[in-house]
C-alpha cells in the first residue's frame, strides 16, 4: 500500500508540475478555441485562412499526445470545404449551442511549439476580423483599428530600407558627375556639375508637380490595373494624406514611394546630360530637364511600374525589376536624340584634332564608376521595395550577387576586348564596362541564376563596345557613351531578363513572383506559353519605351536647336563653357 500511495503521489507532483510549465501553452489554445467561437460567422468568408490554422494545431496536437497528457474536455470544429460553411459541434446536453475546449499539454512542449501556436493564433485572428482600416490614432471610428505590435515592426523596416536604398540612388548623382565631369575637357567642368546639379534640382519639381501623379497615382481598377493611359491624380501631392477631424494627420506610404522613385527620375535625367555634354546651352537643357521628369519618363512608368497596359498584356506581364528599360534606356534614348539634334562638339570629328577630346581625369571617372557602383546596390536591392519578410530578404541577397557580378563581367569583358585591339590597358574603358554590366543586369537581378547573370553581363559588355564605335563610326557625339552603356544595354538586359528567367528549364515562369512561379488558381505553375508571354511582353516594353522617348526629346530638342537656345556657338565652345559662362572660370585653381 505504502509503495501504491508513494507510486500516487510522485504522478500527482509530475501532473502539478507538467501543468503549471505548461500553464502559458494551455491558454494559449484556450485563447484560440475562444475565438473560433466568437466570430463563427466570419468563418465563411475566411475558410482558406482558417483551415492553414486547424492544421498547425492538429499537427502540435500530435506531437504532444507522445508524452504525459492531460485532457479537460473535447471541443471539435468541422470546416465543410464542399458546402463552404463552418460549424461548431454541440456536445451539451441541454441542446443549447456550446462549444467545450480540448487542452493537451506536454512536459516536452518546446518554444517553438508556443509561436506556432501564436502564429496561428495571430493567422485565426486575422481571418476572422473584419476588414478595419488601421490608424496611428487607433479605433477612432468602428471602422479603424490601431496597428498592431506587428504592423508597425513591419512598416518602420519596410520605411527605413526604402530611405535608405533611396538615399544611395540618390548619391548616384554624385557618380555621374565625377564619370561626365572626368570624361570631358577640364575647361568645361564646371557646366558638367551644373547640369548634374540641376538634373536633381529642377527633376525635383517636375516629379513633385506632375511626375509623381502621372506615373503613379489613380485611377485604378478593382484588381489594381491602371483604367487610364496615365495617372490623372494627387498632382503635387495632393491627397497624400488625410485630415482627421479632432486628430489630426492621417499619414500614408505614399511619401516613402515618392521619394524613392523620385531617385530613379533623377537618375534618368542625368544620363541625358552626359550625351549632350560640352555644347549644350544651360537654359535650354533645364526646359529638357524639367519635361523629362514632370512627363515623359513619368509615362513610361505609368505603363509599366504604375501598372499600366504593358504591365497587363497578357498572363504574366512585363519583367523589369529595378529598371534597365524603364529608366536606362529611357534616359539612353533620350541622350542619343539629343546627341543627333545638338550635333557634335566643334571639331570633334576633325582629322588630326582626336586627341583633344580625351577625358581630362581618369581618377574622376574610377572615383564615379566605385560610386556609381556603390549606390547600384540601392538601385536593385531597393527595388524589393519592402524588407520584413525572410524571403523578401533572400531576395534581395541574390539581387545582390547578381549585381556584383555583374559589375565585374561586363567590365573585365570590355577591358579584355580592348587590350586584345590596342595592346594597351583602357581604364577608362573598364569603367564604361562595369556600368554596361550593371544596366545590363537591372532588369533581371531578381529573377535569373548568377550564372546567367554573369551571361548577361558579358554579353552586355560585347553590345556596348560594338555600339560605342558604331557610334563613332557614324558620327555622333556621345562624350560619355550614355546610349552605348545606358540605352544599348539597357534593351539587351530588358529582353535577356525574360529569355533567361530562374524558369528556364523546368517550363514556368517567375518574373516578379521571385523565388516562386507564377501560378494560376489553385497553387499550380502557369505553364501555357508562359516563357512566350513574358518575351512577347519585354519586347512589347521595349519598343514603346523608345519610340516613346524618342519621339518626345525630339518635340523637345529640335525647337530649342532650330530657335538657337539648345548648342552654344563654336566661339563659346572653343573658349570652354567654364570661361564663358561661370564664376570662377576655372574648376582647378593649380599654381606651382
Amino acid at each position: 500500500m505504502r509503495s501504491i500511495r508513494t507510486l500516487l503521489t510522485t504522478c500527482s507532483l509530475i501532473f502539478l508540475a507538467t501543468a503549471q510549465e505548461d500553464a502559458s501553452l494551455v491558454a494559449k489554445i484556450t485563447r484560440l478555441e475562444r475565438l473560433v467561437e466568437l466570430q463563427q460567422a466570419a468563418l465563411k468568408e475566411k475558410q482558406t485562412k482558417l483551415t492553414d490554422a486547424q492544421k498547425t494545431l492538429r499537427r502540435l496536437q500530435d506531437a504532444a499526445t507522445t508524452t504525459a497528457t492531460s485532457t479537460t474536455g473535447t471541443a471539435t470544429t468541422t470546416d465543410t470545404a464542399t458546402t463552404g460553411t463552418a460549424t461548431t459541434t454541440d456536445t451539451a446536453t441541454t441542446g443549447t449551442a456550446t462549444t467545450t475546449a480540448t487542452a493537451t499539454t506536454t512536459a516536452t512542449a518546446t518554444y517553438s511549439d508556443i509561436e506556432n501556436l501564436n502564429a496561428a493564433a495571430d493567422h485565426l485572428k486575422a481571418a476572422t476580423t473584419p476588414t478595419l482600416v488601421p490608424s496611428i490614432f487607433g479605433n477612432y471610428t468602428s471602422g479603424h483599428r490601431a496597428y498592431t505590435d506587428i504592423e508597425n515592426l513591419k512598416a518602420a523596416a519596410d520605411h527605413l530600407w526604402l530611405i535608405l536604398c533611396g538615399a544611395l540612388v540618390m548619391f548616384m548623382q554624385a557618380g555621374f558627375a565625377m564619370v561626365e565631369s572626368g570624361c570631358c575637357r577640364a575647361k568645361n567642368v564646371q557646366n558638367i556639375l551644373l547640369k548634374n546639379l540641376t538634373d536633381v534640382c529642377v527633376g525635383t519639381l517636375g516629379w513633385l508637380v506632375f511626375g509623381w501623379a502621372i506615373a503613379q497615382a489613380g485611377p485604378h481598377d478593382a484588381d489594381g490595373f491602371r483604367t487610364a493611359i496615365f495617372g490623372t491624380e494627387e498632382f503635387a501631392t495632393d491627397g497624400f494624406n488625410a485630415h482627421i477631424p479632432g486628430k489630426g494627420i492621417e499619414p500614408s506610404t505614399k511619401m516613402l514611394n515618392w521619394f524613392f522613385q523620385w531617385a530613379f527620375c533623377s537618375a534618368a535625367a542625368t544620363i541625358v546630360s552626359g550625351g549632350v555634354a560640352e555644347r549644350v546651352n544651360f537654359p535650354g537643357y533645364c526646359i529638357f530637364s524639367f519635361l523629362m521628369t514632370g512627363f515623359v519618363y513619368p509615362v513610361v512608368v505609368a505603363w509599366t511600374w504604375g501598372y499600366g497596359w504593358i504591365a497587363a498584356m497578357n498572363d504574366v506581364g512585363y519583367m523589369d525589376f529595378a529598371g534597365s528599360g524603364i529608366v536606362h534606356m529611357a534616359g539612353g534614348v533620350a541622350a542619343l536624340v539629343g546627341a543627333i539634334i545638338s550635333g557634335p562638339r566643334a571639331g570633334r570629328f576633325e582629322s588630326g584634332r582626336a586627341d583633344e577630346f580625351d577625358p581630362h581625369s581618369l581618377p574622376l571617372i574610377v572615383l564615379g564608376t566605385m560610386i556609381l557602383w556603390f549606390g547600384w546596390y540601392g538601385f536593385n536591392c531597393g527595388s524589393t521595395l519592402k524588407m520584413h519578410a525572410a524571403s523578401t530578404g533572400m531576395l534581395a541577397a541574390q539581387v545582390a550577387m547578381n549585381t556584383t557580378i555583374a559589375a565585374a563581367s561586363g567590365g573585365l569583358t570590355v577591358f579584355i576586348i580592348r587590350l586584345n585591339r590596342m595592346h594597351k590597358y583602357d581604364i577608362g574603358g573598364f569603367c564604361n564596362g562595369i556600368l554596361a554590366g550593371l544596366v545590363s543586369i537591372t532588369a533581371g537581378c531578381g529573377n535569373v541564376t548568377c550564372i546567367s547573370a554573369f551571361v548577361i553581363a558579358v554579353l552586355g559588355g560585347m553590345i556596348y563596345e560594338g555600339v560605342s564605335n558604331l557610334m563613332k563610326t557614324l558620327r555622333i557625339d556621345d562624350p560619355i557613351d550614355a546610349f552605348a552603356v545606358h540605352g544599348a544595354c539597357g534593351a539587351w538586359g530588358t529582353l535577356m531578363c525574360a529569355m533567361l528567367d530562374w524558369g528556364l528549364n523546368t517550363n514556368t515562369y517567375h518574373g516578379w513572383s521571385g523565388f516562386s512561379c507564377v501560378q494560376v488558381e489553385g497553387g499550380k505553375c502557369l505553364e501555357k506559353n508562359v516563357r512566350g508571354q513574358g518575351i512577347a511582353a519585354n519586347i512589347v516594353e521595349v519598343l514603346a519605351i523608345a519610340i516613346w522617348v524618342a519621339a518626345w526629346s525630339v518635340v523637345i530638342f529640335l525647337p530649342l536647336r532650330l530657335t538657337g537656345f539648345l548648342r552654344a556657338t563654336d566661339g563659346v565652345q572653343q573658349q570652354g563653357m567654364d570661361q564663358a559662362k561661370h564664376s570662377p572660370s576655372k574648376a582647378y585653381a593649380m599654381t606651382g
